[in-house]
Formats: structure tokens, sequence, C-alpha cells
């Protein structure tokens, strides 16, 4: 046996390499990254690290000590060019490595603008990009982010904090359209609205320009910065060039074993049947990595479980915490809980009088109730959700 190889440094490969240890595994683990720094959080990189409230040092999820403390080998910088799945190893630029089971966790990547001029606007994904983003946001006036989703709209928030001039840039008929309903979509709307920034819906890019954003009705917004957050592709190129099945992601099972029995793919990259959208899906959150990478472990230690667990999602923006449990794709029913006018309230999604999922802003005990809820398949009724007289305590979950 040649231990385990995880291909990607990110949180996924990390939280695998970290509960592989945690479960009892003995065999050598290997971490393969293809940037310069070690294992390191993301999401402050559009938040706090932006507007400076985190400093470099607090980014690495764990220092150099907990790597050689549990044997786990780093390989920075390094590559990855091919799998031999006969053979069982893979090829990097630094030469070949054996696995006995290897786990993808290579992640996504930026959608890159199709439209002339793409090559002027900046993308956060990485520590380095986001090192880049913050000088460019200091000496700039004028900043435009094209994409109105959740890391747009945070990018946004952090420069107009930071003074900036801001124009949001959306080509859907509302904000974060994907992800939230549209009451939701409304309320971000007018928080961005509120502090200043100029919010274009219905909007789609012609051309960046050296001064300005183009807009195929021939609006220019000027611009000395242009972000853009248009979304993220899978990287799939290293599974799908050695034979494994593909879709949206690496297509793996409930026990995220790829199509190579001793292949698992796990986080951003895996399209894996999931319980809480009737069907496959492709999730990118820290929970998802985390669990998903927990999942993985357990199969390769011979404790095999399937991943069902909730999905959750956050985002701050201008210091809103907006907390999502569950997926309300198909909802036919809402129940409000709480005040939007006074920015704490959540919102409670079924379908066919069963909770799909509920979204919060500023209420976190309403989030956490809510996770336990749809893990433990409680029964609440819209008109529970919607009275602040029910206990969530008395119908078996204990909130904070």
């Amino acid at each position: 046996m040649s231990g385990v190889v995880i291909v990607g440094a990110g949180q996924a490969g990390l939280e695998a390499a970290a509960a592989l240890r945690a479960q009892g595994y003995q065999e050598s683990v290997t971490l393969i990254g293809d940037e310069p720094h070690p294992p390191y959080q993301r999401p402050p990189l559009s938040k706090e690290y932006l507007l400076g409230k985190q400093g470099a040092d607090n980014l690495p999820l764990r220092g150099r000590v907990f790597y050689e403390k549990h044997g786990i080998t780093l390989r920075m910088g390094e590559t990855v060019a091919s799998i031999d799945r006969a053979a069982h190893r893979i090829q990097t630029g630094k030469g070949e490595i054996p696995y006995g089971k290897l786990i993808l966790a290579t992640g996504a990547r930026n959608r890159v603008l199709p439209v002339p001029g793409a090559e002027r606007a900046l993308y956060l994904r990485t520590w380095d990009e986001a090192d880049t983003i913050r000088r460019r946001i200091e000496g700039s006036v004028r900043v435009a982010v094209i994409g109105g989703g959740f890391i747009g709209l945070e990018i946004a928030a952090a420069a107009r904090t930071l003074g900036k001039a801001v124009t949001i840039i959306e080509a859907l008929p509302r904000l974060m359209a994907r992800a939230v309903s549209p009451p939701l979509s409304d309320f971000f709307r007018d928080v961005h609205r509120g502090e200043g920034a100029e919010v274009l819906l219905d909007s789609t890019v012609r051309e960046i320009a050296e001064d300005a954003v183009v807009l195929t009705d021939q609006r220019r917004c000027a611009a000395d910065l242009v972000l853009a957050g248009i979304g993220v592709v899978p990287n799939m190129e290293l599974a799908r060039g050695a034979g494994l099945a593909t879709g949206n992601g690496i297509t793996v099972d409930e026990f995220l074993k790829t199509s190579d029995p001793d292949i698992y793919a796990i986080g951003d990259c895996a399209d894996h049947p999931n319980l809480f959208a009737g069907g496959r899906a492709r999730l990118e959150s820290v929970q998802n990595a985390a669990d998903q990478a927990k999942c993985a472990a357990r199969g390769i230690v011979g404790n095999p479980t399937p991943y069902r667990d909730v999905p959750w999602f956050w985002t701050d923006q201008f210091g809103v915490r907006f907390q999502m449990a569950g997926l309300s794709a198909g909802h036919d029913r809402t129940a409000l809980r709480g005040s939007v006018e006074n920015r704490k309230f959540s919102m409670f999604y079924f379908k066919q009088a069963r909770l799909l999922a509920v979204d919060s802003v500023n209420r976190f005990g309403d989030h956490i109730a809510a996770r336990k809820m749809l893990a433990a398949g409680t029964p609440l009724t819209p008109e529970q959700a919607a009275d602040e007289t029910v206990d969530f305590k008395k119908l078996g979950v204990t909130a904070p």
C-alpha cells in the first residue's frame, strides 16, 4: 500500500488529510498544491482581508507544526499533470508519486468574461489575487464590479466601505439569483444602494475599455478598476484525462468515490448525489468541503457512510450577516420570521409542507436551529415558522 495522495491543498484537501489522521489512518498522507502557500482560508479574502481587518498571518489554516506532528507531507507549488490509474501513480513536474488511494480536491477556477478587454478585469480566487486587488483598490477612485453573486457583492461591499465609488453590474434581473429567493435579492439590492453603490440589473457587458465598462445598450460605466465575479468552472481536466466520469464536475457516488473505486473527489469539483437538492449537485462552500473530506476519510479507513450533511453557506456585506441552511430551489411556500425593516429576519422555505431551507439575516439562533431541524427531519409548519412565540426547543431542536 502506498498511502493516500491528495491533489489540491485548499480547504477540502487539508480537511481530508486531517480527517484521515483523526480517524486513525497510519499510512503516508501527501498533500499536493499548485500554489506556493500552504492551505489557507479563502472566505476572508473577499471580506476582512480586503478591508485590512485580517492580516496575512491569520490566513493559514494550520501552522507548520501541525503537518509535522501528524506526518502529513506538504508539496506546495507542484502541479499534477496526469494520473496513471493502472499503475496507481500520478505524474507531477517533479516526478512520479505512487498512491494506494487518491483524493481529488482540485477545486474550481474563475470563469473569465468572454468580451473584448477581459484581460483588464481582476478576479478573486487566491491569496495572491486578493493581494493584487487590495493594492489596486487602494489606488482607485471608481470601481466596477461585474457580477452580483456572493463574491461580487462581498468585493463591492469592501470597496464601498473603503470609500470608493462602486457600480455593480448584473446580467440577470436580480442579485444572487442562482442562490436566493426574490425577497432576499431585493433586500441586498436595497442594502447596497443604501450604502451608496450603484446597482445595474439586466445589464450585460459588451467590452471593458481602458476607463470604463461598456454595456450592450451603449451605456458606459466609468471605472479605473474592474473586478469580475461571474462564477467558477470546476477543475476536472485531470480527472477527465484519466478517463474518470465527469459531468457538472467530477462524478462521484454517495460515498464520494469516482468511477474508479480507488479515487475519490471532494469539494468544489465534486458532482455528487445530494439529498437536499433532490438529485445531483456541485456545491461551493467551506461546509461542503469539510464534510465531504470527513466522509471520504471514513471510506478510506473502512467505515464508509453516505454523504448526507446539511448544506449551509454564509456571507457578510456591510455588517449584515446572511446565513443559509438547506437548498430552497423548488419551494412552493415561504414564511417570514422577524423584521425585514430591522434587518433581523429569517425566511423559511417549504415544499409540499416539508421544510427545505432557511435564509437568516442577523439571526444566528434561527440558522443553527434550521440546520438541526433539516438534519433531523423535524416537522415544522409555515405557521409555526412565522410565529415567534413558537419555541424551537419544544420542537426537539436546541437553539442557542
